[in-house]
């Protein structure tokens, strides 16, 4: 198995060299930002001067980045250039406030291209694939990241956007691509759609491998889609307050994803206390951009759940490696006092012979007690069988779910195709308390 690395000057530093170019950019984006209203006063509480950071290990005195900074200075507040230096502004959607936006100055742009073209080249991408990109073009960053990175290493790209699946399998058909980019649970999607056309979706396309990122996936939904479509799927990382994708990427070792640390410093941290912790612990993951120049975000906290891993890939690249999200601090489900991310259930569900690759979870309040209902479809077979062979099913399945993650959680099994699909990412979680 062959490892292609579209920067080997910065993706195989040696440790020393990479944290000595970390701590020299690290110096300069943090006397960027000292000009920016919100930092100086942030760095003025915490008693902080971008001249005390001596060492990395310095980067805990500085205080913490959240989403609320981004929409309380809002929508240009965080800007570290004047608006003549920035060529391109994205948001998010802003369905639960103000939105967070973010700009990109030319040089920025080119960073971001050439990051995605890190993460193309590492999953096997390279300048014979037609990629059809099934993200939303728009605000969301997405789309445009995984765009021009997949031109930058010369591939053929369908900017397909999302929705209109039967016009997706259409074109991915026709124009015979290669390489995949949309969510996993909407890859999901299109293998049951082309089931339903009555086609094999091993042979029925062309592709080679997926992208998939943008939600919370688990490794028997990986299996699950590379078993379905005959494909290599690969996870990557990116959010857009940072940058978008392009923060990091697996390599075809698939054992995590490495963080693209010459740009950026992570850090993992305890998500109650915000007490930084040390390597191959679990916690909330931490970025600090460290060359971007029109809104470098200082220990931005993600709300993501991950654990870091510094040794040498054997791919030949340096850079720590991430492991798959878990979920993110803000989604964590408590139900009777157990901690549970939804893709702890998904890996449960997805080694029972009978289940398919759909489930939601209805959580409701019952007195002060919050319950949870695991709705999983099933096959036809379990789902027309006999009374009793189903409640024996749902019993196994429960006991599993008791067994694997501590939580004695009622299942409901439904017939195929009964709980939505979506052309995006997957609506798993209905929560009723507040209703």
């Amino acid at each position: 198995m062959s490892y292609n690395i579209w920067d080997p000057l910065h993706e195989c530093l040696d440790r020393k060299d990479l944290e000595r170019l970390q701590l020299e950019r690290l110096r300069a984006t943090l006397e960027r930002v000292s000009k920016v209203d919100c930092y100086r006063e942030k760095f003025k509480k915490s008693g902080v001067k971008p001249e005390d950071i001596h060492s990395l290990a310095d980067i805990a005195k500085l205080p913490f980045t959240v989403k609320d900074d981004m929409r309380d200075n809002y929508p240009y507040g965080l800007f570290a250039v004047p608006m003549r230096d920035v060529v391109r502004i994205h948001s998010s959607s802003g369905t639960t406030g103000k939105p967070t936006v973010v700009g990109y100055s030319r040089k920025d742009l080119n960073d971001w291209t050439s990051l995605v073209a890190r993460v193309m080249t590492a999953a096997g991408v390279g300048p014979e694939d037609i990629v059809h990109v099934a993200f939303g073009y728009g605000l969301f960053t997405g789309a445009f990241g995984l765009h021009y990175g997949a031109e930058k290493i010369g591939s053929a790209v369908i900017p397909m956007s999302g929705g209109n699946t039967e016009r997706q399998l259409i074109i991915l058909k026709d124009y015979g691509a290669t390489a995949l980019v949309c969510t996993p649970s909407y890859a999901l999607t299109l293998a049951d759609r082309i089931e339903k056309m009555g086609h094999d979706p091993r042979t029925y396309l062309s592709l080679k491998v997926g992208l998939f990122g943008g939600e919370p996936w688990s490794e028997e939904l990986r299996r699950e889609l590379e078993q379905r479509l005959n494909i290599v799927a690969t996870d990557n990382y990116g959010l857009s307050e940072i940058v978008g994708p392009g923060v990091a990427g697996e390599c075809l070792a698939r054992k995590g994803m490495h963080i693209f640390e010459d740009h950026f410093y992570p850090e993992i941290i305890d998500p109650d206390t915000g007490e930084v912790l040390p390597p191959g612990e679990k916690g909330e993951l931490v970025l600090t951009n460290l060359v971007q120049e029109a809104i470098p975000l200082i220990r931005y906290r993600t709300r993501d759940i991950t654990r870091l891993h510094y040794e040498k890939c054997e791919c030949g690249r340096t850079l720590v490696r991430m492991d798959k999200t878990m979920g993110r601090s803000d989604d964590m489900l408590i139900i009777k006092g157990v901690n549970v991310f939804p893709t702890q259930i998904e890996e449960v569900l997805f080694q029972v012979e009978g289940c398919e690759p759909h489930y939601q979870l209805v959580i409701e309040r019952e007195g002060t007690l919050d319950t949870l209902e695991v709705q999983v479809e099933v096959n036809e077979n379990i789902f027309f069988d006999e009374m009793r062979k189903q409640r024996a099913f749902v019993e196994m399945i429960e006991q599993r779910l008791a067994s694997n993650i501590g939580l004695h959680a009622k299942v409901k099994l439904v017939e195929p195709s009964a709980i939505p699909r979506h052309e995006g990412k997957a609506a798993r979680i209905i929560d009723k308390r507040n209703k």
